[in-house]
């Protein structure tokens, strides 16, 4: 485990679309800076995701200075959208969870993104992360929160369980699916030099000069198996994590985390199992 290292991040400024892979990035205490702080949102309130619409893998949004966004996406034409300076706030279903989050100003916003998928939708950014919504309670410490990814501050993959994973597909019922990328899982950093399946016992780690805690397995859902490049859906991974990665209720692959100090984490940087 001496030779564990981090060998990418990814930053999902808005929830659902195309993840950045920068070199680098700011740990804050609910996740990585600039990491699902906008999500769409239905007529209903309910945030939108892959798991309604498959075409959101295709959308991207590039991170600008101060946290706005420009939208772009097959067929459509780039949209710069600002952070929102008003500070009324709508509430938003996420998973049955109730979330306080901000429309964007520009109505221009909402009307793209309704554009591209073809249903009203509203484009919505949280505010205050440190105050908007607790880490599921049952995992969390006190004070702990969360942006508007599923659960936790950030998901750790690594390289040698999806290597593990894609044999055990290659030897499946749905081999022709295999060998799987890794935006299959959506995952904040990914770490290699480790062994396949190791992260299922760790507790407490480092990246760099910065702690994370491990708070549970991560359960996963039908996004995994929409080719992010395609935006089309297969049998793989569930299948085979159903055959392989069961845990209780739950087919699991990667670890949530939390972080216990701010800092940055840089690519290179050394992962150490500290518990």
């Amino acid at each position: 485990m001496g030779n564990a290292q981090l060998l990418s991040i990814h930053v999902h400024p808005v929830k659902a679309f195309r993840a950045l892979a920068p070199r680098e990035a700011e740990v804050e205490p609910w996740g990585l800076a600039g990491d699902r702080r906008w999500a769409l949102v239905d007529d209903g309130g309910k945030v939108v995701t892959q798991r309604q619409q498959p075409r959101l893998a295709l959308a991207a949004a590039e991170l600008l200075p101060g946290g706005g966004v420009v939208l772009s996406a097959p067929g459509m034409d780039p949209l710069t959208v600002p952070v929102p300076e008003s500070a009324e706030t709508i509430t938003l279903d996420l998973f049955g969870d109730k979330v306080e989050g901000v429309p964007a100003a520009d109505a221009a916003a909402h009307a793209w993104c309704s554009e591209y998928l073809g249903a009203r939708t509203r484009l919505v950014h949280m505010d205050d992360p440190a105050t908007r919504r607790p880490v599921e309670p049952e995992y969390a410490l006190p004070g702990e929160t969360v942006t508007f990814a599923d659960g936790y501050p950030l998901l750790l993959v690594s390289a040698a369980s999806l290597d593990a994973l894609n044999t055990l597909i290659s030897e499946g019922r749905h081999p022709a699916e295999g060998p799987l990328p890794m935006n299959r899982f959506r995952p904040n950093v990914v770490v290699g030099g480790t062994e396949a399946w190791a992260e299922d016992d760790w507790k407490l780690l480092a990246i760099g000069d910065v702690t994370f805690r491990v708070a549970k397995m991560c359960g996963r859902c039908v996004v995994t198996t929409t080719d992010q490049a395609a935006a089309v859906r297969g049998k793989e991974p569930l299948h085979t994590l159903g055959r392989h990665r069961r845990f209780g209720s739950k087919l699991v692959f990667g670890q949530n985390l939390v972080p216990r100090s701010r800092g940055t984490i840089r690519v290179g940087d050394p992962v150490r199992i500290l518990e």
